[in-house]
Formats: C-alpha cells, sequence, structure tokens
C-alpha cells in the first residue's frame, strides 16, 4: 500500500487533523502509527479505525478529564486491541480499553448512534468516510478469520462466518464442557 493520499482521498498522516473539537496527537508516536495503519491495511480498515479514535474520544471526553489519565499505554493499547470484539469485559477496564471497545461499538454497531450530535458525527465521516462501510466491514471480517476459524470462539467472529462461510459450524461452550476428556 502507499501513503498517498490521492489514492482514497484520504488525508496525509502527519499533520493537525481534528474533527468534532477531538485533535489527533501530532507526536511521533501517533505519526508512526498512523502511517503503519495506513501503508499496511486498506482503505477500509484505516478509516474505521480512525473513526473509532474520534468516536472513541468523543465519548469519553468528559469521563477523561475528570479523571487524571496517564498518558503511558503499550499495554492499554494492545489490551484495548485485543478485546475490543469481546463484549462485556472491556467496558469495566481501564479507561482507553473502554473507549476503544465504545469507538468500535459506536462506528460498527451503532451503539449509543444518538448519544452524539449529529454534528461531530459529520464532522468525522467528513474526514473518514463510510461508503458501503456495512458490507465492506462485514467482509473485511470474513477474510480476516475464514482461514482461522477456531479463533472465532467465544467471541463475535462466529456470527460473521455463519452468515458469510457455508457450512461454518461454531464452537458451542456447552458441547466443549460436556465432550472434554473430564469423567465428571
Amino acid at each position: 500500500m502507499t501513503n498517498d493520499p490521492s489514492r482514497t482521498g484520504a488525508p496525509h498522516t502527519t499533520g493537525d487533523f481534528s474533527a468534532a473539537g477531538v485533535r489527533v496527537p501530532d507526536t511521533k508516536p501517533a505519526r508512526e502509527a498512523t502511517e503503519l495503519v495506513r501503508d499496511s491495511t486498506s482503505e477500509l480498515i484505516y478509516h474505521h479505525s480512525r473513526r473509532v479514535y474520534f468516536f472513541g474520544a468523543l465519548q469519553g471526553r468528559r469521563f477523561l478529564r475528570a479523571h487524571d489519565v496517564p498518558e503511558d499505554g503499550i499495554r492499554r493499547v494492545w489490551t484495548a486491541i485485543a478485546l475490543h470484539t469481546t463484549p462485556g469485559i472491556p467496558e469495566f477496564m481501564e479507561p482507553e480499553v473502554a473507549l476503544v471497545t465504545a469507538g468500535v461499538e459506536y462506528d460498527v454497531l451503532g451503539i449509543g448512534y444518538h448519544d452524539l450530535p449529529e454534528a461531530d458525527r459529520a464532522a468525522v465521516v467528513a474526514l473518514h468516510p463510510r461508503p458501503d462501510f456495512k458490507r465492506r466491514i462485514l467482509g473485511a471480517f470474513t477474510d480476516g478469520v475464514r482461514t482461522k476459524p477456531d479463533t472465532t470462539f467465544g467471541n463475535v467472529k462466529a456470527d460473521v462466518l455463519a452468515h458469510h462461510v457455508p457450512g461454518f459450524e461454531r464452537g458451542d461452550f456447552v458441547r466443549t464442557v460436556l465432550d472434554s476428556p473430564w469423567a465428571e
């Protein structure tokens, strides 16, 4: 992939970008992370990732200002990414972890859609458009786990394969317990 913004109409990955009053930090780690995502993923995932950042920040703005949230983050970022498709856990973790999931749920599922003003949604989507997003993101999810269906056990990706891969059989927790090698 290339970092050429004309390829997709995406903004350059450096500089001061903001939407709805949320600013992307102009720091070396932020620029390098943005460039990595931009250069190694599709336009769909790039824009989705950036919208997740904005929507998560918008939803957590009051909470984060009320708490002295530290800037450290390697472990928290990893945890946030690792858990963002596992509902019910991240919301009880560190704010950064909870807000990544909140941003993903907002962008993909529309959870809390009416909690943010229309003008804020429009500002984020103007910067990072959603053309045919629903169909394309489900296709990206399918492509990402089609060859490793066992990784979908216990998370939302099993639903994706059930809808998009003929013959997929999802893992069954009850069956796994009953069929375990334990006598009782």
